[in-house]
């Protein structure tokens, strides 16, 4: 029979992986294989490695496990992550760390069943102007998002125009060399 603390390493492993599955950039970055043919073993080896990222490591500061995860992004699926995630997804880690050295199971299997009711499919796909004959033709990434959870209460959010200078990008403003052309508002 396992002792508890190994039943707690486990369970905190479970939460750690649990939590990156269901984080949206790495979804994103597995799903488009940015990080090559191997991108799902990546992904995989990423929970492990995070996991014993906390363990050597017991005081860890947010901004050293953001610039952790911020370098096995860039580094293992060539992704940059610049949605906001990276902070939430470090301070959500980190919790779970702090149940994990309390010996708080009850806590982690919380955040767990949390994380899977509220888990979020994320799909991005390649969109053409309607110059689509052109070589050099503009693509841009939609990022759609379903709720993948038992949960009927769990809402995906979607992604909205945020204030009022938000401008849409019209097709005479993108030239041919694929620039952007920026106007000022009236």
């Amino acid at each position: 029979m396992a002792s508890a603390g190994e039943d707690s390493r486990a369970l905190f492993g479970a939460v750690v992986r649990a939590a990156l599955e269901a984080w949206p950039a790495l979804q994103i970055a597995v799903e488009n294989s940015f990080g090559g043919v191997h991108s799902l073993e990546k992904a995989e080896w990423l929970g492990g490695a995070v996991e014993e990222y906390f363990l050597r490591n017991a005081d860890l500061e947010l901004d050293e496990v953001e610039d952790f995860l911020g370098e096995l992004m860039m580094n293992e699926f060539d992704t940059v992550v610049e949605d906001g995630s990276l902070p939430q997804v470090s301070q959500q880690l980190q919790t779970m760390f702090q149940h994990f050295q309390r010996g708080d199971g009850a806590a982690l299997k919380e955040m767990a069943s949390h994380i899977t009711q509220r888990k979020c499919k994320v799909r991005a796909t390649a969109l053409m102007t309607s110059s689509e004959a052109d070589a050099d033709s503009v693509e841009e990434m939609e990022v759609t998002a379903t709720n993948d959870g038992a949960a009927t209460d769990g809402v995906c959010p979607q992604p909205e125009p945020s204030g009022p200078d938000f401008q849409t990008i019209k097709e005479e403003d993108i030239v041919e060399d694929g620039w952007t052309i920026v106007r000022r508002k009236k």
